[in-house]
């Protein structure tokens, strides 16, 4: 048997590798540096011009264009959930009228600007007034702010049919088989197997592009829809003052953290059982 009589003396640590700093990580650095001055230098110019006069007389015209903004979205994206489910199941049916006419649909409101569509819904089918009010609709048609409702609404339903049906798609077949085998309907199957997986990975597609309604839906200050959009425009055509817009900018930017961190949290809600 043998046994050491002399422990071994503690070493030094090795030194430690030399990191050379890479031309990527520097301008990396460079860039965040410099966008954190200009960060700093328009919180220094908005403190230095503050006028409290433009302050309250301005303040509550931009409150109104949020909440109006916020609810020209919600209802718009709603709406637009809803048409967007018959769409996708159209666009996925083996009955080609029904699968072609929902392709039409998706191709000419995704392909085309949402400007366009909307000058199209409110110059355009605005014009056709005796027809309109020959059905009763003309109380739609002369409203700008319906017109912009309508036109977001067509545009978010197509890009949400193509989000539900690719989510629906992405189920493995075998969830389809194995329900089946079990001597599971198909509708019901849908709603309590296919469905909850398919939402889950549409969350976040889904989250996109609600954040882009919210900055798409400027556009409908173009047709005279006082939203946050139109509200600037308005105090920026009475003062000339640029930060008019630097407050729009921030207004817009609030609304998208929020969203984002309220689909950070719902994503990890919903998904805290596939963490490990």
């Amino acid at each position: 048997m043998s046994y050491s009589k002399a422990l071994i003396p503690p070493r030094a640590p090795p030194p430690e590798a030399a990191t050379r700093m890479r031309p990527a990580r520097m301008t990396g650095y460079v860039v965040v540096t410099l966008w954190a001055l200009l960060g700093l230098a328009l919180l220094a110019m908005m403190i230095s011009n503050w006028d409290n006069e433009k302050f309250f007389k301005y303040g509550p015209r931009f409150l109104h264009g949020l909440l109006t903004t916020v609810e020209l979205v919600a209802v718009s994206i709603v709406f637009g959930a809803l048409l967007s489910v018959p769409l996708a199941f159209a666009r996925m049916s083996k009955n080609r009228l029904f699968s072609g006419l929902a392709y039409v649909y998706v191709y000419v409101f995704r392909g085309t600007p949402i400007l366009a569509q909307l000058f199209l819904i409110y110059y355009g089918l605005g014009g056709f007034r005796t027809e309109w009010q020959s059905v009763g609709l003309w109380w739609f048609f002369r409203e700008a702010w319906y017109c912009g409702l309508l036109s977001l609404t067509l545009n978010t339903a197509a890009y949400q049919t193509e989000i539900l049906r690719g989510a629906i798609i992405s189920v493995p077949r075998g969830q389809h088989e194995a329900a089946s085998s079990l001597g599971i309907g198909k509708l019901v199957a849908f709603f309590k197997i296919v469905l909850p997986q398919a939402l889950i990975v549409a969350l976040r597609p889904y989250g996109n592009e609600i954040i882009l309604m919210v900055k798409g839906s400027a556009v409908v200050a173009i047709i005279t829809v006082f939203d946050l959009m139109g509200e600037t425009r308005y105090a920026f055509s009475q003062t000339y003052d640029y930060q008019a817009y630097l407050w729009a900018a921030i207004f817009y930017l609030t609304i998208v953290e929020i969203l984002r961190h309220g689909l950070e949290w719902t994503e990890r809600r919903l998904t805290r059982h596939l963490t490990r």
